[in-house]
Order: structure tokens, then sequence, then C-alpha cells
């Protein structure tokens, strides 16, 4: 299930890409992208089969492939080149926070409601909401601002043209597939210490440990990454990478699982932010929501593809 529907948000990201670079309306598109993850979140509580929840995981990622590049191309167009990197961060920190956040509430949910898995998914619609209205409300899209409307229309890149974007973006295409073929859905993360004797109802307590971790460091390294640039960053993140693979697989006890849990998080906040960083950085303003979502889609096949 969290393969296909993952398989299905890369290749959707190539399209929704290319739309914000064709339309110049990337919050358009984000709108839309965040609209679908909105509008699935009461299918959980009410799914009855697992087609349902199949098929509520399947819309949800579409959305976030929806949203993912021209978010990503939009915090570009109204960032400095300078503060890239923190900016960034900064996008990962506070995307994270969520993700922290909605782990620990549903653990104290869970004991609230005694384990009433569907009362507290409910709770899920209401921060999906204020996201969708936020977006709507309060973010300007300066590529809709300077949009000419006697531009002539065209295919803003073509696939002949992906070979001209540089030696430069596809190193950092490359390091990024290089990251995926160690990693796999952090569905997993749970599935381990779950085996290790975890309780069910303190499951979420994994992805809010990674989330924490990950939401300290990635605005962190972006200022690093503004200052000393991405090698550093990236090579520590590999290096942090192996090391939770390692505690992962050969870990004896929660704390060990826990710990490897930590180093996973710690690895995305090093490297997520950067090579999105790096990418906004190499690719043309003009056509940067398409090389966004195709280095999305190149490095992140290994991964569901594993899961």
């Amino acid at each position: 299930m969290e393969g296909i529907a993952e398989a299905a948000a890369q290749i959707v990201k190539v399209f929704s890409g290319w739309l914000s670079d064709t339309l110049r309306r990337r919050k358009a598109l984000a709108v839309v992208g965040y609209g679908l993850a909105a509008v699935t979140k009461p299918l959980f509580p009410l799914a009855g089969t697992v087609s349902l929840v199949a098929f509520a995981r399947l819309v949800d990622r579409l959305g976030k492939g929806i949203r993912a590049a021209p978010r990503d191309a939009l915090v570009a167009d109204v960032t400095p080149p300078e503060q890239r990197g923190a900016a960034f961060g900064l996008r990962q920190s506070l995307d994270t926070v969520g993700a922290t956040l909605g782990p620990l509430a549903a653990i104290g949910l869970m004991a609230a409601f005694n384990d009433d898995i569907r009362a507290v998914l409910w709770f899920a619609v209401i921060p999906a909401v204020i996201a969708v209205a936020i977006l709507v409300i309060f973010v300007r899209d300066p590529g809709s601002q300077e949009a000419r409307p006697a531009a002539p229309k065209r295919v803003p890149i073509k696939l002949r043209q992906l070979g001209g974007l540089g030696r430069f973006y596809w190193l950092v295409v490359g390091a990024g597939a290089v990251f995926t073929l160690a990693r796999f859905s952090e569905a997993f993360l749970v599935i381990r210490a779950y085996g290790a004797g975890l309780p069910l109802a303190l499951a979420p307590a994994v992805i809010a440990v990674m989330s924490i971790v990950f939401a300290v460091t990635a605005y962190p390294a972006g200022r690093l990454q503004d200052h000393f640039g991405a090698r550093p960053l990236l090579l520590a993140g590999l290096g942090t990478l192996v090391a939770a693979d390692l505690l992962l697989a050969f870990g004896g006890g929660l704390a060990a699982i826990f710990l490897a849990i930590g180093l996973w998080g710690l690895h995305l906040g090093l490297t997520q932010g950067v090579l999105a960083a790096l990418v906004a950085h190499a690719a043309p303003a003009e056509v940067r929501g398409t090389p966004s979502a195709c280095s999305a889609l190149l490095s992140g096949p290994p991964r569901w593809w594993r899961a």
C-alpha cells in the first residue's frame, strides 16, 4: 500500500512541476495538493475496508505529489540565492513540527479515547483544513503577479533539454539517488520498534522522535550550508544514515532502536533541505518547477521500490 502510494506521488511530481512552470501558478497547484490531502482525511475514520483505506492513502499521496514541486519552486522564487539553504532548512523544520506534534497528539488522544483509533483520526481533519486556509489567504505567488498575458504559450522544458541543465544539477540528482538507495518507508521504523516490544498505543512515538530530531536539525543545517557549502553536510548525513541502518539491523532492544530512529531523523535534517536548496540553485528560475520534480522522481523510486 505504501509503495504504490509513494510511487504515484513521485510520478505526479513531474507533471505538477511542469505545470507550475507552464502556468506560472505555483500557489494554485499547492492549494490543490494540500486540498486533496484535506479531503481524504475524513475517509480514514470512515473506512470500513482495506480498499477504502488504500484509496484514501493513494489520493493523499497524489496530493503530496501535486504540491511538492510547486511549493519548493515557490520557496526558491521568493528567497535570495545566498539564503536558500536557510530557507529550505526552515521549511523542512516547520514542516516537520507538524509531523512531530501530530504523533504526540495521537498518543494523548489514543489514551483519552481508550485506543479508539477512528475517533482519533477525525482530529486530523482540523489541521488539514487550517493549512489550506492559511495557504489560500496569506500566501502570495510572485509568478502570477509577474505573468505576462502576451507571452507565447510553450512547453517550458523538453526532454532533450534536461541534458542541458548542467553537470552540477545531475550531480545533485545522483547524490539524492545514492541516499534513497539506503532508505525505505518510515512505516518500517514503526514495524521495527513494534517488533522490539513497543506497545501499539505508543507506535506514534516512533514518528514523533524521528520528526523532533529532523525539525531541530534541518534549519541549522541550512544555515551551515549557506556558510560552508553542501558537501560536509551530505557526507555527514550519509554517515549518519549508515549508522542508523546498522543499528536498525542489529540493535537488540528498544533503546538501540530509538537511537537508530533518532539518527534517521538526523540524517533527514542534514540532507533533505540541503538537496532541495541545491536543486533550486542549479535550475534556471523560469523552469525551476520541472527540474525540482525530475530530481524527486529520479531519487525517489529506489525508496518505494524497496517498500
